[in-house]
């Protein structure tokens, strides 16, 4: 280890880490058929992916997913379509279940909310 940095140094993924773990992590459950971003997810994705672009960097896959910090709080907004044959509450359930684990596990960050919207049934087994 470097001289000057030891045990106390932190270590804070950007949104746009957090959003694609959580996005992996989402699209992962089975009954996720895709993940779905509502007109605001759309929006913000295009602003990343603008940024990422410009600079150069690799765009992260974190459609559907917004990520926000508010006091001190981590929350994760999941918005996606579920395959018709499944069962939307325990897919949902799945969802945050598995978003909470893998961004603790990528990131060692905490996420205190994960909320899900259910946007759409795709119809038929996938």
């Amino acid at each position: 280890m470097s001289a000057g940095f030891g045990e106390k140094a932190e270590y804070i993924a950007s949104d746009a880490v957090i959003a694609a773990v959580a996005a992996r992590a989402a699209a992962s459950v089975p009954g996720v058929a895709r993940l779905e971003p509502g007109v605001l997810g759309l929006l913000g994705h295009l602003a990343r992916t603008g940024r990422q672009w410009r600079s150069s960097q690799d765009v992260a896959p974190g459609a559907g997913v917004r990520v926000r910090h508010s006091g001190g709080w981590l929350k994760v907004q999941v918005d996606l379509a579920v395959r018709g044959e499944c069962q939307v509450g325990e897919v949902g359930q799945a969802v945050q279940q598995e978003v909470v684990r893998m961004v603790a596990q990528q990131t060692g960050m905490l996420v205190d909310t994960v909320s899900v919207a259910i946007l759409d049934i795709a119809p038929g087994a996938s």
